[in-house]
């Protein structure tokens, strides 16, 4: 077997192992924070040696922003589904504003953020590193998906980029913030607000009026 051969046979074992590594800090981060999670447990739970870790992430803030961009994975590819099932403009921004719903609303996401706003305070780059590593990256998805919309000729958006903070922030609106601080759900006020929030973006920005 070529030496180029070997390396192919090796990589579905490398990605299975990366993927091991970077489930056991997703998890550890989410359930304990940045400041309780050690390299050591993580390569204890991924059954990996530390060596393996610092080789392939760096460090603990390299792999933190493994864990993030690995937890935010299902959200990238939410935006991926409406336009792969095809379904009106209005039907795809829905399906796109529900997922971004279950995504930012799940208990262990809330619980993670208050953890990073904490520790932030006492080390400002954890906060930078969430921030590159999930909502940054996210919007940028959102907005290239967006300028998608606007080649194709089913919106009018010249900033991809703010249009896509506009809708997010409409889907939220106070209900995110009220988890937060302890409220509960309201699953009957979150679907007023979604569909408030796709009324109102394709009344801004739909190019054909009967997707308005």
């Amino acid at each position: 077997m070529s030496s180029r051969e070997s390396k192919r046979t090796g990589r579905p074992a490398d990605e299975a192992k990366r993927l091991a590594v970077v489930s056991a800090a997703a998890h550890s981060f989410f359930a304990h924070g940045f400041a309780a999670t050690s390299i050591e447990q993580v390569a204890a739970d991924a059954q990996v040696s530390k060596v393996t870790i610092y080789n392939r992430f760096g460090d603990k803030r390299g792999l933190f922003a493994a864990a993030v961009e690995h937890e935010c994975e299902t959200m990238r590819g939410s935006l991926e589904v409406p336009a792969a099932v095809g379904g009106s403009l209005r039907d795809r921004m829905l399906a796109i504003g529900e997922a971004m719903g279950a995504f930012l609303s799940r208990p262990q996401m809330i619980q993670f953020e208050r953890r990073i706003a904490a520790e932030t305070q006492h080390d400002p780059e954890i906060g930078a590193a969430f921030l590159a590593a999930g909502p940054h990256r996210m919007k940028r998805a959102f907005a290239a998906y967006l300028a998608a919309l606007t080649d194709a000729g089913e919106l009018r958006v010249t900033d991809t980029e703010l249009a896509a903070e506009q809708f997010v922030a409409m889907c939220k609106g106070m209900g995110d913030l009220e988890r937060r601080f302890g409220h509960p759900v309201d699953p009957a006020r979150d679907r007023e607000r979604l569909e408030g929030a796709v009324e109102v973006f394709l009344k801004a920005y739909a190019a054909d009026r009967s997707d308005r």
